[in-house]
């Protein structure tokens, strides 16, 4: 049942958002005893960045959520920063009597007593009680070093073949590897990011893990992801790359020349994202969750009392592609239980110039699943949010092969210089067919396509009186194998 305090405007209807106040990075996702953790860097006095606390948020099935209270607030050692968490089985740490429990491995920020500058040191956390109540570990900090002013975003993980802990951290442009037997005593091991990738901003919220290549029989490769902070003098703003390589618990190489950049998300509201830990075995997802917005304008946005939401849990994979072994996302499949089927078709053909087969249609929190079959010169797209010459477009043109979204005329776009804007990825048809899998909700639309080779997450602040939808083909024809469309339910 939706209550007052998610009724908002803008407010998400099936995205995570605070009651109130500010959320950006998602911090220490971990799996444990059936609840998934969601901790977030959260401002609990104000909808615009402040002093970093961890909020704390939970679910059994990644789609309804439960705001807790504060799990981390600032103390002697600073305001508490990105970090990660883990389920301490071993109880190697100590904290635990002999038993487990969860250790929040993060970053304290405060004043640097001899320079005055900024200084970030790594800190510990444990809780005995699933995650309810904290308290901080007595010896903290457990890592510095002064040489880095930008060190910071932890996130660890067990190392199963060398029975001990792995950190990879954001120090300046370049990501370090440290190891520890017990998440206290850290050895460095190795740093990564040299001549590797883009370097248009400092790096941040890294993350490393395994995952097996679909249809490779066995083979498996190793995915660093990287978060690049805001660059003024770069119209996309803060954005995430990532790595394929092989790592041997000290380095990490990437498998591509240096100077390759691949970025996750093509849009331009997908930051900071991170993966859960723990999931267990039998689940054997490696499930990921980004900040839906961007730093060239998060504290500008035109939404009241709230500010901030994340994107859909995504689930992460590896498939072979014509230009190499490229990172594949696509949304949960709990997701499905939102559903209600509003309009399906298959198997017709329609050209520039038809009417509106889905003028019909109305709603603001809407599913689309997509499968198109093109002519050489197709151009095609969804305009959702729409009418009265509003609405924001999903588009392709075969001509280019070139998916991208245009919010210019998607409602509220003033707030920054850089919000009007058409964006999009390169994608080539698969035998001819274009597959889309489109999310849109009360204030930002997801698309997955061909099978979430691409990805496209964008912010759009629409009227709300302006809940039309529409297919329409710019140039050519297209012949519509199938379509399905859903209005999903709130999660409040």
């Amino acid at each position: 049942m939706i209550t007052k305090s998610y009724c908002e405007t803008f407010r998400p209807q099936f995205h995570y958002s605070p009651a109130a106040n500010w959320l950006n990075d998602p911090n220490g996702m971990v799996w444990y005893e059936g609840e998934y953790h969601l901790f977030y860097q959260y401002h609990p006095h104000s909808s615009v960045w402040g002093p970093m606390h961890w909020g704390h948020a939970v679910s059994k099935d990644l789609v309804f959520w439960e705001e807790l209270p504060i799990a981390l607030k600032p103390d002697h050692n600073g305001a508490i920063f990105s970090g990660s968490a883990v389920v301490d089985r071993n109880d190697t740490t100590g904290f635990f009597g002999g038993g487990s429990g969860l250790v929040a491995i993060f970053t304290h920020h405060d004043t640097n007593p001899v320079s005055g500058g900024p200084r970030q040191r790594q800190s510990l956390a444990y809780s005995t009680d699933k995650g309810r109540t904290w308290t901080m570990y007595e010896g903290n900090p457990v890592l510095e070093d002064e040489r880095h002013i930008d060190y910071r975003d932890p996130k660890v993980f067990w190392d199963s073949e060398r029975l001990r802990w792995v950190m990879v951290l954001a120090a300046g442009q370049r990501v370090l590897f440290y190891h520890s037997p017990n998440l206290i005593h850290w050895s460095f091991g190795s740093e990564f990011g040299a001549s590797e990738g883009s370097h248009d901003g400092v790096w941040e919220c890294p993350d490393l893990f395994q995952l097996p290549v679909i249809g490779r029989g066995g083979e498996s490769k190793w995915v660093l992801i990287v978060s690049i902070g805001p660059n003024d003098a770069l119209a996309e703003g803060s954005r995430t790359q990532y790595f394929v390589g092989e790592f041997d618990g000290v380095n990490f190489v990437s498998d591509n020349p240096p100077g390759t950049v691949l970025w996750l998300d093509h849009g331009r509201d997908n930051y900071a994202g991170v993966s859960w830990s723990d999931v267990p075995a039998e689940d054997g997802r490696r499930l990921f969750i980004g900040w839906m917005n961007n730093w060239k304008y998060a504290n500008l946005l035109p939404t009241e009392g709230w500010r901030g939401a994340m994107t859909l849990p995504r689930e992460l994979g590896l498939v072979v592609c014509e230009d190499g072994i490229r990172l594949r996302q696509q949304p949960v499949s709990e997701l499905d239980t939102l559903r209600t089927l509003k309009f399906q078709l298959e198997d017709l053909a329609i050209q520039a110039g038809d009417g509106n087969l889905l003028q019909s249609i109305q709603g603001n929190t809407l599913e689309i699943e997509a499968e198109i079959k093109l002519a050489d010169s197709s151009s095609f797209g969804f305009r959702i949010h729409g009418s009265q010459g509003q609405g924001t477009v999903i588009g392709y043109d075969a001509g280019r092969s070139y998916l991208f979204i245009d919010r210019r005329s998607a409602g509220i776009t003033d707030f920054h210089p850089d919000f009007s804007c058409e964006h999009g990825a390169d994608l080539k048809p698969s035998g001819g067919i274009v597959k889309l899998h489109i999310f849109a909700d009360r204030s930002s639309v997801e698309v997955f396509a061909n099978d979430g080779l691409a990805v496209l997450t964008d912010q759009v602040f629409p009227d709300p009186a302006h809940q039309e939808l529409e297919l329409f083909v710019q140039e050519g024809s297209i012949e519509i194998i199938s379509l399905r469309i859903y209005g999903l339910k709130s999660i409040w």
